[in-house]
Order: C-alpha cells, then sequence, then structure tokens
C-alpha cells in the first residue's frame, strides 16, 4: 500500500473509532510497526490526529469545551503536582495574574505565607484567595457561566489597568505549529493579553493537552514557559525548538 493511501486509511479508521491501536494499523495495511510509527508521527506533526501510547487518537472537537467541574475532577493528581511546582516560581513582592484554569486553581493551597498582589479572572479563584490573606483584584467584564470565567470587552478593559511580574495560564491545547489554544474566542483575547502585559509568562498543562488543538489561538509557543507533569521524549524536541518547558520533579 501507497503511504498517501495509508494516511487515507488511518485517518478514516480514526474518524470512525476515536482511538486506533498500532497492532491493528499494520493489520489492515500489511505494513511493518516501525513504518505505521513513522505515518503516526507525520500525521501528528500535520495536526490531523494525536498519537497516545500503543496508538494514536482522534483531535478532540476544536470547539468543544468542558464545563469547570467536568475540567477539576481530570488528571487531579498531575494537577496538583503541577500546580504545586508552578507556585515556586512566585516570590515575595510579585504582582501576578491567575487565569481561570482548573489547573491554575490547585496552585492557591500552596501560595501560603506569599507577600503578593493576585488580578484573576475566575470566579471560583477569590474565595480560596482570601481565605489565605491575599490581595486580590477580580476583572469586570461578562460571567462565563460554562467555565466561571470573566471574559468580553470589560475584561480587556479592566486588564489594561495593570502590570504583571508573572502570568499563570491554562490552556485545552498545545501544539508545535498552532501554538496554545482555547475552543472560546473571547477566552483567548483575555489569555492573550494578560501574557502581553506580564514579564514572564507560564502556560502550566498536563500531559494531556500536548498535540491538541481548538478552535481559538491564544499566541505562539515561544510566548511562554511550559510546566508539565511530563512529554514524550520523542515529542519534546519540536516543542523545545520553540520554547522552554519545566517538567514537574516527583
Amino acid at each position: 500500500m501507497l503511504t498517501p493511501e495509508r494516511h487515507r486509511l488511518i485517518l478514516q479508521l480514526i474518524k470512525e473509532k476515536d482511538t486506533i491501536k498500532i497492532q491493528e494499523l499494520v493489520d489492515r495495511t500489511s505494513t511493518s510497526e516501525s513504518t505505521i510509527r513513522r505515518d503516526l508521527t507525520f500525521l501528528e506533526q500535520e495536526g490531523f490526529l494525536k498519537r497516545i501510547h500503543g496508538g494514536a487518537s482522534r483531535l478532540q472537537g476544536k470547539r468543544t469545551e468542558p464545563s469547570m467541574s467536568e475540567k477539576s475532577s481530570k488528571n487531579l493528581q498531575e494537577k496538583k503536582q503541577i500546580a504545586s511546582y508552578a507556585s515556586s516560581f512566585i516570590k515575595d513582592g510579585d504582582s501576578i495574574y491567575l487565569d481561570a484554569g482548573s489547573t491554575v486553581t490547585e496552585m492557591i493551597p500552596f501560595l501560603e505565607k506569599k507577600d503578593i498582589v493576585v488580578v484573576t479572572n475566575g470566579l471560583m479563584h477569590m474565595q480560596p484567595l482570601l481565605e489565605k490573606g491575599i490581595c486580590t483584584y477580580i476583572l469586570g467584564g461578562l460571567v462565563k457561566e460554562k467555565t466561571n470565567a470573566i471574559v468580553g470587552r470589560g475584561a480587556l478593559v479592566s486588564l489594561y489597568n495593570y502590570r504583571f511580574d508573572k502570568c499563570f495560564m491554562g490552556v485545552n491545547g498545545i501544539h508545535p505549529e498552532s501554538g496554545y489554544t482555547t475552543p472560546d474566542q473571547e477566552e483567548a483575547m483575555v489569555k492573550k493579553l494578560a501574557m502581553e502585559l506580564s514579564s514572564e509568562a507560564f502556560v502550566i498543562a498536563d500531559n494531556s493537552k500536548f498535540s491538541e488543538v481548538y478552535f481559538s489561538k491564544i499566541a505562539d509557543l515561544s510566548d511562554a514557559v511550559i510546566i508539565t507533569n511530563h512529554i514524550e521524549e520523542e515529542a519534546s524536541e519540536k516543542y523545545l525548538r520553540k520554547t522552554s518547558i519545566k517538567v514537574v520533579k516527583v
């Protein structure tokens, strides 16, 4: 079977099944495992699929977005590890922006005894920040019910009043060509501006976000340092060409 034919078959099978194993592709194409691995690597680089252990999966819907409660319960242990590590980059005296992301939420318990000022667009962040005695400002704007994030023109106008030492961003997708992405354009605009107003920008995300692409671009990979729990060695090089990656030490 010629390479273009294999690629078409692989994409058709993933469209039908969402996920597919390497061995099934070997059987269906009558070719070697090493050839299939090369095919999957190529198709992932082109943004058609996502490599997973032992196979590949369909990229998630570009505009679909889970609720905050759904996000909060997914990969919770990994998020806590990332959040703990990310908080170590915050120093006394910092002014920081905390994005309305589920992994960012997990940072707040680790901000104990830090003399900082926080600006956020996350309604869910307010109470735990105040309980820590942290000076907190919240943006004005439209409240997005699904994610409890404040977005829209009001949020952008509010943001222009601030400048940050550091910002910490949640994202839905991290891709070597498409950069950082999220389903909602209005949230993407708020995230992008906060990054531009920060001396240092950090994207904090578990390893499931790599190779995903969503509807709205936030920024290029080079615009932030990535903090994550794990990245596959064979995939790391294409990301490291464009940005720094901090991996949690467990």
